[in-house]
C-alpha cells in the first residue's frame, strides 16, 4: 500500500530552499520581493506568502507539474503566456518542491545574466 506524502511546507522553508541554491538572493521584481538569480526572476511570494511563483523554462513543463500534482500546481490567466507555475505551499510535498525549485535554479542559472539597467 502507498504511504500518502506529507504535504505542506512553510513560508519561510520555501525561502531557505530558494536561498540555498548558489547565487539567489531577495531582491525586487516589478515592485515586489522576489528571489533574483543573476538579475533574474526566480521566484516570489503572493496571497499573503501562501502561494510561490517560479520561473520555469517553458509553458510545457508547467503543464506536466499540473498533471503530476493538481493540487499544489496551478496558474492563473496572468500567467497563461508565461513560463511560471504557481504553487500551493500548503499542498505540495517538501521534497517535490526542493526539486522543482531545483530545477528552476538550473534553468535561470544556464540563462546569461540581464544586464544592469542604465540611469539615464
Amino acid at each position: 500500500m502507498k504511504r500518502a506524502q506529507k504535504r505542506g511546507v512553510e513560508m519561510a522553508a520555501a525561502r531557505r530552499l530558494l536561498l540555498e541554491h548558489p547565487g539567489v538572493v531577495e531582491g525586487r521584481s516589478y515592485g515586489m520581493p522576489s528571489f533574483l538569480l543573476n538579475g533574474r526572476f526566480l521566484a516570489r511570494f503572493r496571497d499573503d506568502d501562501t502561494v510561490l511563483v517560479l520561473q520555469l523554462a517553458t509553458i510545457g513543463e508547467r503543464d506536466v507539474l499540473m498533471e503530476l500534482d493538481e493540487r499544489a500546481f496551478f496558474f492563473t490567466d496572468h500567467y497563461r503566456n508565461y513560463p511560471a507555475v504557481l504553487v500551493r505551499l500548503a499542498e505540495i510535498p517538501p521534497a517535490l518542491l526542493g526539486d522543482v525549485i531545483k530545477e528552476c535554479w538550473q534553468h535561470v542559472a544556464a540563462l546569461p545574466p540581464k544586464r544592469a539597467r542604465r540611469a539615464t
